[in-house]
């Protein structure tokens, strides 16, 4: 592993990347700093700090600390996240607009509509936020109106330039820049969640065993993730001899590789993303049917846990069959001259549909029973809920898998350059012994 990492720093061009997303992420985690124009942050620092519950930590943790800084990156990506959510929705109802995605120059026209909505969308929790201000004794340094109007363009520029950051580590630096940008939100709570719990552990508020019990099964549910990442289910593909030009190719045998869990971490972004919209616009608002809202979805209540739940079954179908279109691949199939032993070639869309449904109900379920570890170890073993959200949830489902992803593109990249991957030198190393 050693070796690979040496090698991996050796190669000009993945160097120059890694580089770039190292000094995005690091402007990234300066401007969560950068308090909005018009904000006493001795004043919010202090009043996060004596009133600390379930839906601030939980904003504050998938911006790094950002909400609570009540910084120019205090909505981070969620709006661009929110916007991508209701586009994909449309496409499920205007035919039109799905047709306009499928052409090359028409997902041009979608990226735009995503980009416009994501400014009305931050707009809207912009001012969420400015109306959440208010209510926090001596956080205005200026008057309402002006605090407002400032807050409103300060933070939803914020989002478009996190956006654009985002899209700028995609093309020029490692990973998906959007998912990477969320991972470092993530990473940057990791040092006040471990002191958080040292010093809850030497004032007697947490027992160290329970501590150990939690880091025990912190690390059997890692496994479990990376297991539930990795695995597959190999469908067989044979294709038969075909006549090309002058030339006679024999026949072949492939498989198509169905992932356990094809959709990865989107539907949980997707699920906490979505039903921090109506957390963010209704708590402490003055709309009574808002905060009413707002009460109903509490991240630690019933009502929030049985439909966060439902949303992740939900998206990873949705997702599952927007990118893996079994009516697709089974033309594909057929097209190619190919056939799955067994299946006769009129059934193929019936029985790829049944075997996706067969292995994204499991996969979504075990999405949604680690989503809801923080929960339980907070009801059961009195967790800080930052301190809970480190040892599971979505956090972990987001950290472990954009760390594999990012991983499998890494070693993509050296494979071109002739090198050891990272999964051929852990391979080297266990034959060794």
């Amino acid at each position: 592993m050693a070796n690979t990492l040496v090698d991996m720093f050796r190669m000009k061009d993945i160097r120059k990347k890694i580089f770039f997303t190292f000094v995005i992420l690091a402007v990234t985690r300066i401007g969560a700093s950068l308090p909005i124009p018009g904000v006493n942050p001795g004043a919010v620092l202090s009043y996060f700090e004596s009133n600390s519950n379930s839906f601030t930590e939980y904003l504050n943790f998938f911006s790094g600390g950002a909400f609570a800084n009540f910084s120019i990156f205090m909505l981070g990506v969620m709006p661009y996240i929110s916007t991508q959510i209701i586009i994909q929705l449309l496409m499920l109802v205007v035919p039109s607009l799905k047709k306009l995605a499928q052409d090359p120059q028409g997902s041009k026209k979608i990226q735009q509509y995503t980009r416009y909505g994501t400014i009305l969308v931050a707009a809207i929790q912009s001012l969420a936020a400015s109306m959440y201000a208010r209510s926090i004794p001596g956080a205005l340094a200026i008057g309402t109106v002006p605090f407002t109007i400032v807050s409103i363009i300060t933070v939803t520029a914020g989002s478009m330039l996190m956006v654009w950051l985002g899209e700028k580590i995609t093309q020029h630096g490692i990973g998906n820049g959007i998912s990477l940008l969320i991972f470092a939100g993530i990473v940057a709570r990791i040092p006040s969640a471990s002191y958080t719990m040292v010093t809850s552990v030497a004032h007697g508020l947490m027992n160290p065993v329970a501590i150990i019990v939690v880091i025990i099964m912190f690390f059997f549910v890692v496994a479990l993730v990376v297991y539930e990442e990795k695995g597959q289910r190999k469908i067989p593909v044979q294709y038969a001899r075909r006549v090309v030009g002058r030339k006679m190719y024999g026949s072949q045998s492939s498989y198509i590789p169905f992932k356990i869990n094809p959709s990865g971490v989107i539907p949980v972004i997707f699920a906490s993303t979505l039903l921090s919209f109506p957390l963010q616009l209704g708590y402490n608002s003055s709309i009574g049917w808002l905060r009413a809202v707002a009460d109903f979805l509490n991240p630690q209540g019933a009502p929030y846990l049985i439909i966060y739940t439902l949303l992740i079954i939900a998206f990873a179908f949705f997702y599952t069959q927007v990118t893996l279109n079994p009516v697709e691949m089974a033309k594909n199939i057929r097209d190619n001259g190919g056939s799955v032993p067994g299946v006769r070639n009129e059934k193929l869309e019936e029985y790829l549909t049944k075997v996706l449904n067969r292995i994204v109900l499991p996969g979504s379920l075990f999405l949604a029973f680690i989503a809801l570890i923080p929960t339980l170890i907070q009801m059961f073993f009195s967790f800080p809920s930052n301190v809970a959200m480190l040892f599971g949830g979505t956090s972990l489902i987001i950290l472990v898998g954009v760390d594999l992803e990012t991983m499998r593109q890494l070693d993509g990249m050296m494979k071109m350059h002739h090198h050891d991957g990272f999964v051929d030198a852990r391979k080297r190393r266990f034959k060794k012994f």
